[in-house]
């Protein structure tokens, strides 16, 4: 599409260009090989590149901290591992950065300080648990711009802190793999999604197929952090699960009533993003119990989604 007729459907309509872009089919993209070996050079870590969202995504997990929650000791692919995805917009022109950071109470600012200093901008600060030991706190930082150059400049704005790769210890390896401690054939039969091992924790994560969602001109998509995600750590009596659900507002308080309905503990509730649209709100959770039964339950979430205002489901 050309961009006078993004301009031109923008002024007949009062949409936002990047909001025009959303109503076509048009397809993201790719970014070329060269781009994601650069973002892999910046950040000093090989990422993972998905075709189907054309998104390359690298993760930063703070393998340098020792957690607990409610005083117990909790895997660090529980929740405590961040992430920065790269994506072009719909139109192709630039690209978008997108970021959640893992850090203790004492770098929210310095990290606040070096994102403004190296031209990138703060998108959301806040918890995701409770009962977490020591205090942990989450930042999502954004950015427009060259693949290469948001990857150049994320890179300077952890350059002094444990985040970037270089920065971290190596993981320990688990005695043993969620593959060996859940049986993860029945959780996927119950989720009706598949599940991936990281270490000690097995994880869903779930795209909004049913929206079509845009920031920054980009589609935001499962891989760029649009999504609903839960984490299983422990044994199959006695596990913890983690996650986050994304939601249009109508959605929110429904899926409340259902977590508390169910024994699990609401964390937080609160936007990631700035300008997406529609607006999308992110609730994170917390709950224990057997496996297979809080499978049940985020099962339950799911299929809560996606249902108009004012139905049985979402009731005004």
């Amino acid at each position: 599409m050309q961009s006078g007729a993004v301009i031109g459907l923008a002024g007949v309509t009062g949409m936002r260009p990047w909001e025009a872009l959303a109503q076509t089919a048009q397809a993201t993209p790719a970014l070329t090989q060269a781009e994601r070996d650069a973002i892999d050079a910046a950040l000093g870590k090989k990422g993972a590149y998905n075709e189907s969202q054309a998104t390359h995504v690298i993760g930063l997990p703070r393998n340098d901290l020792s957690v607990t929650v409610k005083g117990e000791p909790t895997p660090i692919p529980l929740g405590f591992g961040g992430w920065a995805a790269f994506k072009r917009t719909l139109d192709g022109k630039t690209a978008v950065f997108m970021s959640d950071n893992v850090l203790l109470e004492e770098e929210v600012n310095p990290l606040i300080d070096a994102v403004l200093a190296a031209g990138l901008q703060i998108g959301a600060i806040h918890n995701h648990f409770l009962y977490e030991s020591p205090r942990i706190v989450y930042m999502h930082v954004h950015g427009m711009g060259d693949p290469a150059e948001l990857a150049k400049s994320y890179a300077a704005a952890l350059a002094n802190s444990k985040i970037l790769p270089k920065n971290q210890p190596s993981p320990t390896p688990p005695p043993k793999t969620a593959k060996e401690i859940f049986d993860t054939a029945a959780l996927d039969a119950i989720v009706g999604k598949t599940g991936v091992v990281n270490g000690p924790a097995f994880k869903y994560t779930v795209g909004r197929s049913d929206l079509k969602i845009t920031e920054m001109g980009a589609e935001m998509t499962a891989a760029i952090g649009l999504n609903t995600w839960c984490t299983f750590v422990g044994t199959p009596e006695s596990a913890v699960v983690a996650g986050d659900v994304a939601m249009l507002a109508h959605e929110v308080n429904p899926t409340i009533r259902l977590l508390r309905q169910a024994g699990i503990e609401v964390c937080a509730l609160h936007s990631h993003m700035l300008t997406e649209n529609p607006r999308i709100l992110f609730m994170h959770y917390l709950g224990g119990g057997r496996a297979e039964e809080l499978a049940k339950i985020f099962r339950t979430v799911l299929d809560g989604l996606g249902k108009p205002a004012g139905s049985a489901a979402h009731p005004n």
